[in-house]
């Protein structure tokens, strides 16, 4: 049940974003993936988490851009402790949605609030209207396919921490990367790299080193076989990628595999969720019936993920070796001084 409803809610958001005409429909789609694969009945905790996190992060970052963007020191430090708050709130698992959500939207509004041609109240809006219309699409799965009362099982995200030092450098690493990319995306004009920076904070989500190093090789699976998945729709459709029934019926067959793949254990759910994002989002953005289709981009979608992930890891490895090598020889100098 839990495959058939995470394949209602995609394809029911997709839908609802065709119909009303929602901008950044991609969200429309994500969203319930994000949700649905991590609980196994409503929960309304959870779910007004989400919708408070991506509310107030998106107030947090236009408010810092609207009255700091003419001062660059003191916008980075606002950024700086927002970012903050938001690894060290992925540290505990009951506030890990709210803190992940959060560094995620907050990157993006940032981005995009920093290029004179988006309106950031606009995608502010459509975020809101999409967060809040994903309680009705969730609701919707749970009634029409609900689970098994023998078979439920709420799922925690868990973050290990053995020690102080883990706890900092976890915190830390994740920081430093956000930060770097926060810099590195304000600094260059990579507007139609959304894909590469979503892709720099999804591999922070296990917060550890391990764990990020595995889930950059997997989410460049993914990535691959989503733009692979694109690409085909794009191919079978032909002249029709226009008709929008037969797009969203396109769509939504080529993405249930991924869906299916999620209730398969930790690896392809992982593997799904990536390559979910890299069918909805080019197919979401860059295709325009009957004008533009979204081949190119979903090449550059791959090629920018690719160098985003590597460099992403090399920067993490550093970062996390060089704080627990500050931390241990620090404390064990003051423990020798102690004991001196």
């Amino acid at each position: 049940m839990k495959a058939m409803r995470i394949w209602f809610g995609c394809s029911f958001g997709l839908a609802l974003s065709m119909v009303f005409g929602w901008s950044y429909g991609f969200f429309a789609m994500m969203l319930p993936l994000f949700v649905l694969g991590r609980m196994d009945h409503f929960h309304w905790p959870l779910l007004l988490m989400v919708c408070l996190s991506a509310l107030w992060t998106t107030l947090q970052a236009t408010f810092i851009l609207e009255y700091l963007q003419f001062h660059p020191s003191l916008m980075l430090v606002a950024v700086g402790i927002m970012m903050l708050f938001k690894c060290i709130a992925m540290m505990n698992p009951k506030t890990y949605l709210f803190g992940y959500m959060g560094l995620l939207v907050g990157s993006i509004v940032l981005n995009f609030a920093s290029y004179d041609f988006i309106d950031i109240e606009e995608f502010n809006v459509n975020l809101w209207v999409i967060t809040l219309g994903n309680i009705v699409v969730c609701a919707l799965a749970y009634w029409l396919f609900p689970e098994p009362e023998s078979a439920i099982q709420q799922q925690e995200v868990s973050t290990p921490v053995k020690s102080d030092i883990d706890y900092i450098s976890q915190v830390a690493m994740g920081w430093v990367v956000a930060m770097a990319a926060f810099v590195v995306f304000q600094v260059a004009d990579l507007y139609d790299s959304l894909s590469a920076q979503a892709s720099i904070l999804i591999i922070l989500t296990p917060m550890t080193l391990a764990g990020s190093l595995a889930m950059a090789k997997i989410r460049i699976i993914g990535t691959a076989l989503g733009c692979l998945a694109g690409m085909l729709v794009q191919l079978i459709l032909g002249n029709w990628f226009s008709h929008g029934l037969l797009f969203w019926l396109a769509v939504t067959i080529a993405m249930a595999p991924f869906c299916l793949w999620l209730t398969k254990g930790q690896a392809k759910a992982a593997i799904a969720f990536s390559a979910m994002s890299a069918l909805a989002v080019p197919l979401t953005t860059s295709l325009v019936p009957e004008q533009k289709d979204a081949f190119f981009s979903i090449l550059y979608r791959f090629s920018s993920i690719f160098v985003a992930v590597t460099l992403t890891t090399l920067v993490m490895w550093v970062v996390h070796h060089g704080i627990r090598w500050y931390l241990l020889n620090h404390r064990d100098l003051t423990t020798s001084q102690h004991s001196a």
